[in-house]
């Protein structure tokens, strides 16, 4: 199975450019609010260690079948990075699923930039060979559950650690 490879992403106000190495310094300071971390636990990553899992996720899984993809998000205006999206694509019975996540840094929330993300990257693996998008989302994180809506993702009764599993299906 071909892995895929992320590419550049425009949407009406963001530019979703695939993650290097290079953008480590921007992305530790947009993701250093502690905040952030409320729904998924832990702290910001220091710009060091921000640094190494960066070269790991762009280095690419280390199973051939599957894809990680990530990007950053540009707000094309401000000429600033503002969060990340990111998708892992697997082989399932039915062909490729892509579960996705996203991340948009304290000081850009509430103007839409995530939902636009994610709308825009859903767009993109539907022109993938991919037949199913899943997001994992806190019950009490209305947020996020806003951004699956609005990426057309359906809450289902599936639990994932105590995280909600939210699905799309696409049709080809």
């Amino acid at each position: 199975m071909s892995t895929l490879k992320a590419h550049a992403i425009s949407t009406r106000r963001l530019d979703l450019l695939p993650l290097h190495v290079e953008h480590t310094e921007e992305m530790a300071a947009v993701l250093s609010d502690p905040a952030l971390h409320t729904f998924i636990g832990g702290t910001p990553d220091t710009p060091q260690t921000l640094r190494s899992r960066y070269q790991r996720m762009t280095a690419g899984s280390p199973d051939p079948a599957v894809s990680w993809l990530n990007w950053v998000v540009r707000l094309r205006d401000e000429l600033c990075l503002t969060g990340t999206v990111q998708a892992t694509v697997s082989p399932s019975g039915r062909g490729l699923i892509a579960e996705i996540a996203w991340v948009v840094g304290t000081p850009w929330q509430g103007r839409g930039i995530a939902t636009e993300a994610a709308q825009g990257l859903v767009d993109w693996l539907s022109r993938r060979p991919v037949h199913a998008v899943i997001a994992h989302i806190r019950p009490d994180h209305r947020a996020s559950a806003a951004v699956a809506t609005a990426a057309g993702l359906t809450p289902t009764d599936q639990w994932h650690e105590d995280e909600i599993r939210w699905h799309r299906s696409i049709r080809p």
